[in-house]
């Protein structure tokens, strides 16, 4: 039987009713919980930050959301093993509070998701997210292929992976880029990668595997009606596209 997948509202969190929504679909027993009651995540056994501005991205993105009392919860439970999966913003958030690339102390960052380059603004545009990692380095793409492609949406102007140059030495040996940007076809290069990331990351994940944390959003293109022409069936509701990592995740979940 699937576990309860908790989906945290911060002040400004704007993703989270279609994160719910894909989750659902996908097979997940996932609801709301409001910053108003973080007491409640202790009843979850994963959990999903979902993007948006959490208090207006002040100072940085994620940089205060990181301190909320819903994150002493998620990294008590990140720390016992439970599964949190991050986007957008609530990837900032997770990099924010130390819990990826998790070669830190608990909320004292060691990365980044930095303001966009070369040109700092807010980037909107599709992209394709290429598995970087063998599948069962994170427990939530051991559901995909090896290589995997997950069509999604990049909508954010703090996307850049930036660390220093030694930190992003260990990133990569560690191997905690776990999604790296890619064109449809696969190929990976910098004209693939929508905001100057390090190490054309997309995608980060801890040492143990069961923390994830990715930029763009899958949500954005789960489901046929986003993508007519790459549906899936017959059915303009069904999902599918980004829809294969959320199933990855949701299976992950109904087996931890």
């Amino acid at each position: 039987m699937s576990g309860r997948i908790a989906v945290p509202v911060f002040p400004g969190t704007n993703s989270e009713d279609e994160t719910v929504r894909l989750l659902r679909d996908c097979g997940g027993d996932a609801e709301l919980v409001h910053w108003s009651a973080p007491e409640r995540l202790a009843e979850y056994d994963a959990y999903v930050l979902s993007g948006g501005f959490a208090y207006e991205d002040r100072i940085r993105a994620g940089a205060i959301a990181a301190h909320d009392r819903i994150m002493d919860f998620v990294i008590e439970a990140a720390a016992a093993g439970k599964l949190v999966f991050g986007i957008c913003n609530g990837a900032q958030i997770l990099l924010e509070a130390g819990l990826v690339p998790g070669t830190g102390p608990i909320r004292r960052p060691t990365a980044a998701f930095a303001t966009n380059l070369p040109e700092a603004h807010f980037v909107c545009r599709h992209v394709y997210l290429k598995l970087a990692v063998e599948p069962a380095r994170c427990a939530m793409t051991a559901a995909l292929p090896p290589n995997a492609l997950v069509p999604a949406w990049a909508a954010h102007a703090e996307g850049r992976l930036a660390a220093t140059p030694a930190h992003l030495d260990e990133i990569a040996a560690g191997r905690h880029v776990a999604f790296v940007y890619a064109h449809a076809n696969g190929r990976v290069d910098d004209d693939a990668v929508p905001n100057g990331s390090a190490l054309r990351c997309a995608g980060l994940v801890n040492r143990a595997g069961n923390v994830l944390a990715v930029m763009p959003h899958p949500e954005r293109d789960g489901w046929n009606f986003n993508h007519l022409e790459r549906c899936v069936g017959d059915d303009v509701l069904a999902p599918s596209g980004g829809a294969t990592l959320f199933r990855s995740f949701v299976q992950a979940v109904a087996q931890s």
